[in-house]
């Protein structure tokens, strides 16, 4: 009992990290209107909170074990709620924005512990529900983060999206303390701080992070801020890795990559933080934009897919006992490849009860992709690596995300002008067609009185709505096949993957 006390405990703390990771999403522009902020520059506000959190997520193993997993992990706790309460009660945006690096900076720590913490709590045979618990929090922190950020922003306001953090806080914070193992002796010895590590790495990863932020924004590579960002990211994460590599005791050990279900896995936990991450960000602007749905409901809509994830994670953990893990991959790609294809089938008369099944197909997909990965590929880790190994995976489907995020933004901008320049080649005044659509809008603006001047040119510009509604549609469906078709390329790395070892028995695979 003691152990599934650990993983609520350790859960409960990573849950509060996962959601704030979206929460805020919903809530841009009440911030953005009662800070007195442009819109460029409240994006800030996530970026800051990513940037931070991938810095931390592979330092997280070195810190545990300098200062203890115990401590470290309290320590992060406590500096999450800290840093939440300072977001909720902040007066400025360099106040917010300094608050949400705190708060990625701490919270890092959260998500990478509290995965390895479990897989050194429970013992081979109950990896499977214990690692279902956490993969369910993964899964359906990002959905719940917009459903619980819309209700709060809706109804009470949007200080309270990071209020809300410290009543879970306080209790994870109490049961963390009572059922957390106290650390052992830290080592006299311990080896110097490597701090040319630390600062290659945060420069490397905290730059490329920006530039995945910030990229489509600032034009890409038409921009000198994210040229610098890439020479940044360039130099210091290429130098991390030749100082990593040649360190006695390094702050990251890259070491832990030799293990191939790991360096596999991470590879496609990359691809499904794309996959995830880019519906999660399609789905709610197209509801947004389409369907002209106010946070609250977008939140709502996103809802199903989190219930089918925590709903699923027993079932699909009891299967991962009985079955190869690897199988059970290739059927959740499947599953998932079915719920883009529903995703794709867009159309000017989608509804939010269109969306309805296939976001609870999503929902079962990403808990038959997330637990089996997370089982292949760390499960066959030693134990006094797991710490680092589950630092790394965390931080590539992190990456993962802001890669997908990045790409699709691109992708939706250049397909929606595509469509439209081909839309707009048919659309002439010779056309039967267009002559009609033209002379039906007059026809009907006259009739409420409009003039016929007027109507007319009313009647082109509902047309242009018209083509510029379908050309985005289309780019909304071609976003989804877009994940859909990386999802398939990435398949063949679950041939890759080791089958975690039963307990007492050698792992399986090679």
């Amino acid at each position: 009992m003691n152990k599934w006390a650990i993983a609520v405990a350790v859960s409960l703390a990573a849950l509060l990290e996962i959601i704030d990771t979206s929460i805020v999403n919903v809530a841009l522009s009440d911030i953005q209107a009662s800070l007195g902020t442009t819109l460029s520059e409240v994006g800030w506000v996530v970026s800051g909170y990513g940037i931070a959190n991938v810095i931390i997520l592979p330092l997280s193993a070195w810190l545990g074990h300098r200062f203890g997993k115990k401590r470290y992990f309290l320590f992060s706790l406590f500096g999450f709620i800290a840093a939440s309460v300072l977001c909720g009660v902040a007066t400025s945006f360099s106040l917010l924005v300094i608050a949400r690096v705190l708060q990625g900076l701490t919270g890092g720590g959260l998500l990478a512990k509290a995965q390895a913490i479990l897989f050194e709590t429970f013992p081979k045979h109950e990896q499977a529900m214990a690692q279902g618990l956490f993969g369910a929090i993964v899964v359906a922190g990002p959905a719940i983060g917009p459903t619980l950020g819309g209700y709060l922003v809706t109804n009470i306001g949007w200080r309270w999206i990071f209020f809300v953090n410290v009543p879970v806080g306080m209790i994870a914070i109490f049961m963390n303390i009572a059922f957390l193992p106290a650390d052992g002796e830290l080592a006299e010895d311990a080896a110097p701080i490597d701090w040319l590590s630390i600062a290659l790495l945060a420069a490397g990863i905290g730059s490329l992070q920006g530039l995945l932020e910030e990229g489509q924004q600032e034009m890409w590579f038409e921009s000198r801020l994210i040229q610098a960002l890439a020479v940044v990211a360039s130099v210091g994460l290429g130098g991390f890795v030749v100082r990593s590599l040649s360190s006695r005791a390094p702050v990251v050990d890259l070491r832990v990559l030799r293990h191939r279900s790991l360096w596999a896995g991470s590879l496609l936990s990359a691809v499904i933080g794309v996959v995830l991450y880019g519906s999660l960000f399609a789905i709610p602007i197209f509801a947004g934009s389409i369907l002209q749905y106010t946070s609250q409901q977008v939140g709502l809509l996103l809802l199903p897919a989190a219930i089918t994830s925590a709903v699923g994670m027993p079932l699909v953990a009891k299967l991962v006992g009985r079955f190869d893990p690897r199988a059970l991959l290739g059927v959740g790609s499947l599953t998932w490849l079915a719920s883009i294809w529903m995703f794709s089938q867009l159309s000017p008369r989608t509804g939010g009860d269109d969306l309805f099944w296939p976001n609870v197909v999503r929902g079962l997909a990403t808990v038959m992709m997330f637990l089996p990965l997370q089982l292949t590929a760390l499960g066959a880790i030693p134990k006094a690596e797991v710490a680092a190994a589950s630092g790394f995976f965390n931080l590539t489907r992190q990456l993962g995300g802001s890669i997908g995020v990045a790409l699709l933004t691109t992708f939706l901008d250049k397909r929606m002008a595509f469509h439209r320049a081909v839309l707009v080649e048919g659309v002439t005044a010779g056309d039967p067609r267009t002559v009609e659509r033209v002379d039906a809008f007059t026809s009907g603006l006259a009739v409420r009185g409009v003039s016929l001047e007027d109507a007319q040119h009313k009647a082109l510009a509902l047309l242009d709505g018209a083509v510029n509604l379908q050309s985005a549609v289309m780019s909304f469906a071609d976003t989804f096949l877009a994940t859909g078709a990386l999802l398939v390329t990435s398949v063949p790395l679950i041939l890759l993957l080791r089958r975690p070892a039963a307990a007492g028995g050698p792992s399986m695979g090679h």
